[in-house]
């Protein structure tokens, strides 16, 4: 009986030793966050940057382990991937943040409306990345518990 107790003891030591497992190193909970991107970005995509850094500062602070992360792009924020298809230092911040983890998904409607060829006009887009409608999307996702941030 001694034996069983001090096993559950040490079980109990180390998990309290170790930390709650769903919580990141800063005390985080895990969190499911959605992105909400639809206006220009400029010329350059110099005004996408700042929203990329806040996605990477923001899987950081939390962890890549504990955070589920959704990039919504419709209308002008779909602008994110074309200016990417042309400009390396955005398509080494989208590569970095989908090795990640997150997941960037595009509007169809708004491919269909501008006559937009996600293979040919964007940069890195999958079939699975498009939804039919980036804010039924962002509305299905909210009542999924993420939570809705617009940098």
């Amino acid at each position: 009986m001694r034996f069983i107790r001090l096993i559950i003891m040490t079980a109990v030591a180390f998990w309290v030793a170790a930390g709650d497992p769903v919580r990141a190193q800063d005390g985080y909970a895990a969190q499911k966050v959605i992105y909400h991107i639809n206006l220009a970005g400029g010329d350059d995509g110099s005004a996408y940057k700042g929203a990329l850094n806040n996605m990477r500062n923001h899987l950081e602070a939390v962890g890549k382990a504990n955070i589920d992360l959704r990039v919504v792009m419709h209308g002008d924020g779909v602008g994110l991937l074309q200016a990417a298809k042309d400009n390396q230092q955005l398509q080494g911040l989208i590569v970095s943040l989908k090795n990640d983890g997150v997941r960037f998904l595009v509007c169809n409607n708004t491919l269909v409306g501008r006559d937009i060829d996600p293979e040919q006009d964007l940069f890195d887009v999958w079939p699975e990345d498009i939804v039919p409608s980036g804010v039924a999307e962002i509305a299905k996702l909210q009542l999924e518990g993420f939570v809705y941030i617009k940098p």
